[in-house]
């Protein structure tokens, strides 16, 4: 998936205006942030025709705003559905100056944690094999951890990760970007099994998010063929912000710890996702990294920031 997609005010950006000028085409591209969908999917959910929804899909893909990739089905070949990009910039003043963002990025591999607290159902793997064996949490300590690609706990738990701190005191912090490949952790596989996982840095609770469920309707993209195919196979990439207005979770305000909040002067910082004792829905937690799930992406936390005098946010 393109990060960003730059727009101007000329009749080269029409097109993506006029795909986003239609309540369908925008529910369409709220459908898509889930999971990828097929036509014959989007126009249940839309309550449209196929042939309706393949018009307004067409009118999305010419834009650039989503992907489609032609794959077998139960009916023959299907054209299955995707985001093709995270944001959109517009810039109205062709004088303005472009503004790049600066960043410190560092990937977090599923492996690479430093505590936990699990019960089963739990496991770990690497793109080639199983680490130990499931549901024995004596085996999140064997060395070849840090290899894992793919990372799960059942009901209430935690893992937490620590990332190093490369902001210099001249340098101001913008905002805060998670991003991650989740789902929830049932007993075999269900996509209907929410589970309120919980963000935290640095010991502030950034938000909580319900999963819908944990995947395993179909093979992810990356999941390797020796995979069983009763166990967890891809989840929802998810994009979690924080800035100087609260904590986002794709574009949808989840609470008001803003980025002023958390102490990001520390030497390192310290990633919890967990689901608490306490939360509505235990529905435990799915972590995919590289060679699993639809996105071959690790866990990443981003720092934008801008160059200046001042020491914080």
């Amino acid at each position: 998936m393109d990060s960003d997609l730059s727009l101007d005010l000329t009749e080269t950006s029409l097109p993506v205006y006029e795909a986003l000028a239609s309540p369908v085409r925008l529910r369409i591209l709220r459908l898509l942030q889930d999971k990828p969908m097929n036509v014959k999917e989007l126009a249940a959910a839309c309550g449209l025709s196929s042939a309706i929804m393949t018009m307004h899909v067409r009118k999305l893909a010419e834009a650039g705003l989503i992907r489609y990739e032609l794959v077998p089905g139960k009916s023959g070949v299907q054209k299955r559905c995707e985001p093709a990009v995270q944001s959109l910039h517009v810039q109205f003043a062709e004088s303005a100056p472009v503004l790049r963002r600066k960043s410190h990025r560092i990937e977090l591999p599923v492996g690479h944690y430093s505590d936990f607290r699990i019960e089963p159902t739990c496991g770990l793997a690497t793109a080639d094999s199983v680490i130990g064996s499931f549901d024995d949490p004596r085996y999140f300590w064997e060395p070849g951890r840090i290899s894992a690609a793919i990372l799960w706990f059942g009901g209430n738990g935690f893992v937490e990760y620590k990332a190093p701190n490369y902001l210099l005191s001249s340098q101001r912090p913008l905002e805060l970007i998670l991003t991650l490949e989740v789902a929830s952790e049932a007993p075999s596989t269900n996509n209907h099994f929410p589970s309120d996982i919980t963000f935290t840095l640095n010991g502030i609770e950034l938000c909580t998010w319900t999963s819908p469920g944990d995947y395993g309707d179909r093979p992810g993209k990356f999941t390797p063929d020796w995979w069983s195919p009763f166990t967890n196979q891809y989840g929802l990439l998810k994009q979690l912000r924080v800035t100087a207005d609260g904590t986002f979770m794709d574009g949808l305000k989840l609470s008001d710890a803003r980025l002023q909040d958390i102490d990001l002067r520390r030497r390192e910082w310290t990633l919890r996702l967990s689901v608490e004792e306490d939360a509505v829905h235990q529905g435990g937690l799915t972590l995919f990294g590289k060679g699993f799930g639809n996105y071959d992406e690790n866990t990443a936390l981003e720092v934008v920031y801008e160059d200046g005098d001042a020491a914080a946010p």
